[in-house]
């Protein structure tokens, strides 16, 4: 194989890992060289956004939605014209990039400067009680989500959580048929505990999502427990018949293996990223349980807690929700809170119980070891080049 050919095998591998999410295993990964390109888009999709968000254009008068158009526009055209551009992952030049990065770090100041010609005021992003700060604010977190989601592939792996929830929703009868006799086994006595109803009456529902977000944090946590132990076993597992099988359906199909390769430690970032490929199917699929869960014991206390049994349990008129006012804000929080925990249980289990392991959490793995295997197989090419 000419190096050219071993190149492009390379370049196209590398876009594999991107499509994949899994961007970090590419070998000299670093802000200026990967990162940041991937970065344009959405850096230019809220410098020329800002624009039409935070300029209200009321000089304009009657002509003012021709241009929020016009705006809108070439927002959306710009997007799409550096998506173009970055597909390809392109290396930026020093130049490049210090006109990107200084481009973007003087919005805050062209915007409320902008705001101030048009319309003799300024309206911050984030409330007129940070002022001027809230443009800097605005922008810095809005960079900093932008980094982290594309360093780490978040968009991809969300992407692909999601198909492969779509593809459980295809088998709902048996994925929520073996997981929720275990989950109400656990919360079904518990739901009609008068103390809990009492408690959860006057429960603020930015504890509860605290509440739901420790029971998120318990779950990365177990898979991050988990995945130390299957990353060590995985890596030993680089013969011919893994790396063939492995390179099936990527850039690297044709490649021929004589032997075992030697299997190169990850970095943090790497470990992150498979923490994160694991963590974002863990959630997701603990989340479709979670959502069967909700409606069950919606509907379980629809028919059995009535007005006056809540009320005798409450010791008060039980309050009701302003969304849905039929029902109790109280049975409302408990289905949320009963299907956060059942999520939790779910998650923790797949990865434990040696049935539930085989029919959950083993597909999840399948996607770890094989992309160390390309991992592996990809570094093995840059070295033929």
């Amino acid at each position: 194989m000419s190096p050219t050919s071993d190149r492009a095998r390379v370049r196209a591998t590398e876009r594999w890992f991107v499509r994949e999410g899994t961007p970090t295993m590419i070998e000299g990964y670093g802000f200026d060289s990967h990162v940041l390109p991937r970065m344009l888009p959405a850096l230019g999709l809220v410098t020329l956004a800002s624009l039409a968000w935070l300029v209200p254009l009321k000089s304009a008068g009657s002509q003012r939605w021709y241009l929020l158009a016009v705006v809108l526009g070439a927002t959306v055209a710009t997007w799409v014209a550096l998506r173009l551009l970055v597909h390809r992952l392109p290396r930026f030049s020093r130049r490049a990039r210090t006109w990107v990065l200084v481009g973007y770090a003087v919005m805050p100041v062209a915007v409320p400067l902008l705001q101030v010609v048009v319309d003799d005021t300024v309206t911050p992003p984030v409330g007129a009680a940070l002022g001027l700060p809230g443009f800097v604010l605005f922008f810095a977190a809005v960079f900093a989500a932008t980094l982290l989601a594309t360093t780490y592939g978040l968009g991809r792996l969300l992407r692909r959580a999601v198909r492969h929830v779509v593809y459980d929703l295809r088998n709902s009868v048996q994925l929520l048929g073996r997981a929720l006799p275990a989950m109400l086994f656990v919360t079904l006595f518990l739901f009609f505990t008068g103390e809990l109803w009492q408690a959860m009456n006057n429960f603020a529902w930015w504890r509860l999502t605290l509440v739901v977000v420790l029971f998120s944090a318990i779950t990365v946590l177990a898979a991050a427990a988990r995945l130390r132990d299957e990353v060590g076993r995985v890596e030993q597992d680089l013969g011919p018949d893994r790396l063939v099988a492995a390179c099936r359906g990527t850039p690297l199909a044709d490649l021929a293996f004589t032997g075992p390769l030697r299997a190169t430690p990850l970095n943090g970032r790497q470990n992150r990223t498979l923490l994160l490929m694991l963590a974002t199917r863990q959630l997701v699929q603990a989340a479709l349980v979670g959502l069967a869960l909700f409606a069950f014991f919606l509907v379980l206390g629809l028919l059995v807690v009535t007005p006056e049994t809540a009320e005798q349990w409450i010791g008060a008129p039980p309050n009701y929700s302003t969304v849905l006012p039929a029902l109790p804000t109280a049975m409302l929080r408990n289905a949320t809170l009963f299907a956060a925990f059942g999520s939790m249980y779910f998650a923790i289990t797949s990865m434990s119980d040696a049935d539930h392991r085989k029919q959950f959490f083993a597909p999840i793995l399948d996607e770890v070891e094989r992309t160390l295997a390309v991992r592996a197989a990809y570094l093995s090419a840059r070295e033929r080049r």
